[in-house]
């Protein structure tokens, strides 16, 4: 799956000082909301219901909050680099510090599950994990994401 159907340069963020896996998560929201400000709390309330069923933390440092509701039309990705780990329940007990979050239609179940399936088998692949964290700025972080060489942008979310 090209990562460019979910993913756009915008939505490839370094978090700075991260309080809490919430802060992560309302950035997510905020990404994945691309600008729809009134949709966003909609986002970040169905991120935190899914996390009250299980941990999206999959170890390694690695987490893949989702979502699925009717306030997506098409399935929709955001990655966030986190300046420094948050707790965030995960198998081996690792802080996490590389979030990709993902967001479908509630009517596109099986759509939904293979971005899932195929992002988390991307992060189990240990070279493309550290690449992602050796990248020295976010337009490098970006290119190794996409694969290609989006337009640098700065982005802060605070």
């Amino acid at each position: 799956m090209p990562w460019a159907e979910l993913l756009a340069a915008d939505r490839i963020v370094q978090l700075v000082d991260p309080a809490s896996r919430d802060h992560v998560l309302d950035a997510a929201a905020r990404l994945l909301g691309s600008g729809a400000t009134l949709a966003t709390p909609a986002i970040a309330a169905a991120l935190r219901e899914r996390e009250t069923l299980g941990s999206t933390g999959i170890g390694h440092g690695v987490a893949i909050p989702h979502a699925r509701g009717a306030m997506f039309n098409a399935p929709r990705g955001a990655f966030l680099r986190l300046t420094r780990p948050v707790d965030f329940p995960t198998p081996d007990g690792q802080p996490v510090d590389l979030v990709f979050a993902l967001c479908a239609p509630e009517d596109l179940p099986d759509v939904h599950l293979q971005h899932l399936a195929s992002i988390a088998e991307r992060f189990a692949d240990r070279g493309f994990v550290a690449a992602l964290r050796d990248a020295p700025d976010v337009t490098t972080l970006r290119r190794r994401l996409l694969g290609d060489d989006p337009p640098a942008a700065t982005f802060r979310i605070e």
